[in-house]
């Protein structure tokens, strides 16, 4: 079987039994398994009732390259949360610029636009469609609320549990993917009557076939742009509860339009109306600018002449720039359809490759000329294009290497990851596995487990901090659980939403 053949059977996938008497119920299934994006990038058909009879086992393919994306984003995002402390290069860009940390939002929310495309890649009934889409939206939000809205959120460090509604976090990184795959699949859902199954020729043939596409992905950038530079942003206040013994209320005068600095953005002032500020992210990564603290570009107390809004909270995963990450998941859902119309691996490739370089291209000139400088807490468009054209390569590559030279091997790991990214993302990210085991210990909390691994056999024998911290990262978190996640695959268990 030549190559072409072989890949095409990979984008193939049957479902498995459970989903398979679901089908022969509803003559149609979505198969958009959740783990942090947590859709495994496959797509399956049911034939009617009348021409399937009988359930029949058949053997399932994945598309490799998905599920080792997903699982080097799981990767980058435990290695920057872990390890970003010490070595604050990694970590998230204190306002402008970007990181290895900055990468990890908008290559989940690719990723999911891929996999919506191929999962919805055929649809026979819009309202079995929308209520499992619905349903998926609300278990992303539910599993987002309880891990980043404060209850378990210091788990691994702190130990501490419950929180206070006055102070609940309800935005997070789930709930982001949540809203941005709700509106992406919605809409691939209601226009599946409107889509080509051939491409006329043309270049923008790919383009002119998903046209709704692209326009809510336009309005998205329209709504977003219009709001951040045309919005007045009056004086706010706020009152801090965590730095100092006593509660302590500031005042930021602002009093403007199109600020794109930390105190007075537009981004700010609507999840300030929408929200309140007192449920925000406490510990914005603006804390590290110069203005900030002297520790910049790393993390330390708050200087005594910062200004006032260094102690502000803000919410980088909130409305308006959630709006703007919707453009990551329909770049996203694009290089799914190119995948699906696409046969020859050429053609993918030209078409995945040359959209990348556009999009690098187009961030590069808004940064460096200072008309939207690449800024993940805003989710600027230039960031937005940025991180989705090196999105496209990484994909590229990795497909490449994977699907096109059958590579797998030293890749495994991360298929195993992707395969269980909710799973991984839940107990290593979160830190509620560390938090568990850190949960029994010997008179001292220190005295745990998980405390004793980091501090003997990795800082004490290396002698350092940074060091040790970096291959304790490494092997007790990242290797270990794609050791957990290669054998519940092989068990064939997954954690699905």
């Amino acid at each position: 079987m030549d190559e072409a053949k072989r890949m095409e059977e990979g984008l193939k996938l049957q479902l498995d039994h459970e989903d398979a008497k679901d089908e022969l119920k509803e003559q149609e299934t979505i198969n958009i398994v959740d783990s942090n994006v947590d859709q495994h990038g496959t797509y399956t058909m049911a034939k009617p009732v009348d021409q399937q009879p009988e359930l029949v086992k058949q053997k399932t393919k994945r598309v490799a390259t998905l599920d080792a994306f997903r699982g080097l984003t799981i990767v980058i995002m435990i290695l920057v949360d872990k390890a970003g402390g010490a070595y604050p290069r990694i970590d998230h860009a204190p306002w402008d610029g970007c990181t290895l940390a900055d990468f990890v939002m908008p290559f989940f929310l690719f990723i999911v636009g891929v996999a919506i495309a191929l999962a919805l890649k055929r649809i026979h009934k819009i309202k079995y469609a929308v209520k499992k889409i619905i349903l998926r939206t609300l278990k992303l939000l539910f599993w987002g609320i309880l891990l980043q809205g404060g209850y378990s959120h210091a788990l691994e460090d702190k130990l501490s549990y419950g929180v206070d509604m006055k102070f609940i976090r309800w935005c997070g990184i789930l709930q982001r993917i949540a809203l941005v795959y709700c509106i992406v699949a919605l809409i691939e859902t209601f226009t599946t009557k409107l889509r080509p199954t051939t491409l006329r020729p043309g270049r923008i043939a790919i383009f002119t076939a998903y046209k709704w596409q692209w326009f809510g992905g336009f309005l998205a950038f329209l709504i977003y742009m219009i709001t951040t530079f045309t919005l007045y942003v009056p004086d706010w206040s706020f009152v801090d509860h965590t730095n100092g013994d006593e509660p302590k209320r500031y005042t930021v005068i602002c009093g403007m339009r199109g600020h794109r600095g930390p105190a007075c953005n537009a981004v700010g002032y609507v999840d300030r109306q929408v929200w309140g500020v007192n449920h925000f992210y406490i510990h914005p990564v603006w804390r590290h600018l110069k203005e900030c603290t002297f520790s910049s570009p790393g993390e330390g107390p708050i200087r005594e002449d910062a200004p006032s809004w260094c102690r502000a909270p803000f919410e980088p995963e909130g409305l308006l720039s959630s709006i703007s990450a919707i453009l990551s998941g329909t770049i996203g859902i694009h290089y799914g359809h190119v995948l699906i119309h696409f046969k020859g691996h050429w053609d993918r490739l030209k078409q995945w490759v040359s959209m990348g370089f556009v999009l690098l291209t187009i961030a590069i000139i808004l940064h460096f000329t200072n008309a939207v400088p690449i800024n993940k807490q805003l989710y600027s468009i230039s960031y937005v294009c940025f991180t989705a054209g090196i999105a496209g390569i990484v994909f590229s590559a990795l497909y490449i290497l994977i699907d096109v030279w059958g590579i797998r091997t030293p890749f495994l790991f991360l298929e195993w990851i992707g395969m269980n990214s909710m799973l991984v993302f839940v107990m290593a990210a979160e830190g509620i596995f560390a938090g568990f085991i850190n949960g029994w210990y010997y008179e001292n909390p220190n005295n745990s487990l998980v405390h004793w691994i980091k501090k003997h056999v990795f800082v004490n024998v290396w002698h350092s901090e940074r060091v040790g911290t970096l291959l304790y990262v490494i092997f007790a978190e990242i290797t270990f659980w794609g050791v957990v996640a290669g054998v519940l695959h092989k068990l064939k268990i997954y954690w699905k939403l």
